[in-house]
Parts: C-alpha cells; structure tokens; sequence
C-alpha cells in the first residue's frame, strides 16, 4: 500500500531558510509548501491541511505568536514547530503553552530539523491513531446501550439493577430484536462478575450434533474430526457469566446435560469421564413460548423451572412507542460517525410515520431501517419521501387525511432532488444513488420530463 507523503508548511520571511527548509524537509520525501508571510500561510491552510508547520516567530506581518494561535485555530491537529533567531526561554515557554509542539532556534542543523520534524509526524500519527481507537471504543460500547424513556423499559431496568448483584439464573423472553442480548450484557456489567468473561452461546446457529462440544469441550480423538482438545465455552466462561441465546433451539439430550450443568456447576468433556467445577452465572433468552415447547415435548419442564428462577419479559417496540425517538436519534448519531454522513435529525412529519409504523422486527429492524436512510438520504433531515426512496413502507402522518402513496412519496423525492442540484440530471442521479437511464425513466413515468 502506497503511503502519501507528509504534508509541511514552512511560514518564513527569510527566503534563504525556506528554501533551505524546502531542501532538507523535501529530500526525506515529504511535500513542502512554502509562504513569505503569516497571511500567505493563512491562505494555504484555508485550502490544505498540513501535519507539520514550521513558523517563524518573528513575523514582518505579524506577531509569531498570534500567528500561531490562528494556525491553531484553524487547524488543531497540526503539529507547529516554532523557527526564530531570538529564540529565549520565555519565548519557547510561552509558544509551547500556546500550542507549539517544539521550539528551534537559528541556526540549527539539518539532522536537528529532520529529527524535529520525525518526531512531530510520530505524535501526530498517535494522536490520530488514538482518536481511532476511542472512536472504535465508543462504536463498540453504542452496541451494548439501552436507549429508553418508556415505563416499560423502567421497568426491566429497575429489575436488571436489582438482580444484577446476584447469581441467580435469568430467563429472558420477547420478540426477536427486542434488546435481550442488550439486557444480558447489561446483568453482566452490573454484576460483581463484570471484569470476568461474558460468554454467548448461539443455540440459533450452532448445528445440533456440535452442541455438546461446544458447552463442554471434548478431548482429542473423541469423535470424528476431533483433532485436537476443545475448551468448552462453560470453562471459557469461568467465574463469568454464560449466555444461552435463542435455547429453545437446544435438543432434548443435550438439555439433559445442561440441566446437569446448571443444578451440580459439574461438566465433563465429550470423550472424557473426569469432572470439571464450574462457577458461572447463567442467562438464556428465547423469543419461542417455552410453556407451549414443554406441552410440545421439544423442552424439558424440569431445565425450564431451572432456568426460570428470574423471568424478565422484553416489551415489543409498539408497547414502546415513546422510545422510538430516542432510540431514531441515537442510530442517527451512530450511523452518522460509521458512515461519514451529518445528517442532523428527522422532520417532524417523517418522525410521525416512524412511531405509527409497528415494527414487527422491533429495535432491530427499527435500528437497520435508520441505517439505511442515512445511507440513502440526502438532505440535512430525514423527510418523508427518504422513507419511500429508501424502500420503508410505513404508515402516513397522523394529520393527514389519506395514506400517501410510494409512487407520490418518490415522485416529490425526485422533485426536491432536482431542484437541489438546479435541474443537473447527472448529479441528482448520483445523489439518488440511479444512474441517469433510471433517473429518465422515472422521470417519463412520472411526466416530469
């Protein structure tokens, strides 16, 4: 992969020290932009960013110290390192406290300005690379947040706060994409288990005949394929806390071993008879009636009753109505970082249709519905016919008097984006995300020709 080379300015009336700056700085391979005056390096930074700038302090034009508070003004992330032949330890300190990465003074050696200058680029590049790494942290932390207002979500977290400190087991239920991993996840961060793992078993996922190994483990040789020794995730999860999603989906012979597992905290690997002491907190959830599964046959009454020692009952979105705000404009700023995007809310009218519609894939549909507008949406607000483009079949505001159509939605979609980009067919296909064949087509369809 190729690297672009590091961008340096260098703001100095002394023609002689730019170039001798350009000289050395460009021979490393870095590009250099040059400027006689504080005002010239003015003009440069209003139109690129540079990762180094070297100034001048003593300025004909203007002060070197005003001079870099503007250039930090302008741009915070570049690294400033101050040049002057009247160079004094005040001066040094004061250029510092306003920002200076480092001070030199005239006249210095080439290796002393190349290894300056090495050493800003370095504390750029982990500056950089720590705002990524809080950024990815944050990104990582927005998926495991309740975003609530609602009496119902209260509700389960007033109970979560309260079972959180102890070990009993929790089942969890409700509709798929109501936020029971969320909760799981949130029981565990409370709990005095939380520096240790959290560990989630996919029973939706996981194909039957591996169940067994992956709980338990299995030694090598125990069955065909097993080449080496497996930890199961009941040891991975030691002294944590062991989420079974979706456990309806576990046979009947493997719930006989798990029921083992819960009531004695005793494991034994597939292929090995010796005993293995587990201490972990049990939670499973299931979006399937599991009282209808045991009168069924497919689950067992007696693992049920083990699993059942706390009940939370996740509410679907439509019980929920007043979280979907929140829960829009959370989605909003998280896709907005993820895909670069600065949309800054949605439109009342467009809101409405959001919280009539009643999600039958509750948070999580609601959750991808958002990122696909952002994805697809154009304006600085999400608007009703952004809904209709991007696909959302939802209901009609509540003020009007009949449902409005797709075809009417998309049609003012197409309007608005035309007049946005002054009738130009190229760009506003672009921006609609059609080519211009598509954009003529629908534009004869709709006699907007």
């Amino acid at each position: 992969m190729n690297t672009l080379p590091a961008q340096i300015l260098v703001i100095d009336d002394d023609k002689a020290m730019r170039d001798a700056c350009y000289q050395i700085l460009s021979r490393q391979g870095y590009q250099v932009e040059m400027a006689a005056s504080a005002r010239q390096g003015f003009s440069l930074l209003e139109r690129l960013s540079f990762d180094v700038i070297l100034l001048d302090l003593v300025m004909p034009d203007l002060d070197g110290l005003e001079t870099l508070k503007k250039i930090k003004s302008l741009d915070s992330d570049s690294e400033v390192i101050i040049i002057t032949g009247y160079g004094t330890i005040q001066s040094a300190v004061e250029a510092i406290k306003a920002g200076a990465f480092h001070f030199l003074s005239k006249p210095f050696a080439p290796d002393d300005l190349r290894y300056l200058v090495s050493r800003a680029l370095e504390k750029r590049r982990l500056d950089l690379e720590n705002l990524y790494l809080r950024q990815e942290l944050k990104s990582k932390d927005e998926r495991y947040t309740l975003v609530y207002q609602s009496d119902a979500m209260r509700h389960i977290i007033d109970m979560v706060t309260r079972l959180a400190p102890t070990d009993s087991t929790v089942l969890i239920t409700g509709e798929s994409g109501t936020g029971k991993g969320l909760v799981a996840r949130k029981i565990h961060h409370l709990s005095p288990r939380a520096r240790r793992p959290f560990i989630t078993v996919d029973c939706g996922t996981l194909v039957e005949t591996l169940f067994e190994s992956e709980l338990f483990g299995h030694i090598k040789g125990s069955f065909t394929g097993a080449d080496a020794n497996k930890v199961g995730k009941f040891e991975l999860a030691q002294n944590g806390t062991l989420f079974f999603d979706e456990i309806s989906n576990i046979g009947l012979e493997v719930q006989a071993k798990l029921l083992r597992a819960v009531e004695e905290r005793k494991i034994s690997k597939v292929g090995s008879h010796r005993v293995i002491t587990v201490d972990v907190r049990i939670i499973a959830a299931t979006n399937k009636d599991l009282t209808k599964a045991i009168k069924d046959g497919t689950f067992r009454e007696d693992l049920f009753y083990r699993l059942n020692v706390v009940h939370l009952q996740m509410p679907p979105l439509r019980e929920r109505k007043s979280d979907i705000a929140l829960l829009v404009q959370h989605f909003l700023e998280k896709y907005n970082i993820h895909l670069r995007k600065q949309i800054k809310g949605v439109s009342p009218e467009a809101l409405d249709m959001l919280v009539r519609h009643d999600w039958p894939g509750n948070v999580r549909e609601l959750e991808n519905t958002v990122e696909r507008l952002v994805v697809l949406s154009t304006g600085p607000y999400l608007e009703p016919a952004d809904l209709a483009f991007a696909g959302t079949v939802i209901a009609a505001p509540a003020h009007e008097s009949s449902s409005v159509s797709l075809r009417d939605l998309e049609r003012d979609h197409i309007i608005q984006t035309l007049q946005r980009y002054d009738g130009h067919k190229s760009e506003t296909a672009r921006a609609l995300g059609i080519d211009r064949k598509t954009l003529r087509d629908k534009l004869k369809r709709y006699n907007l020709e």
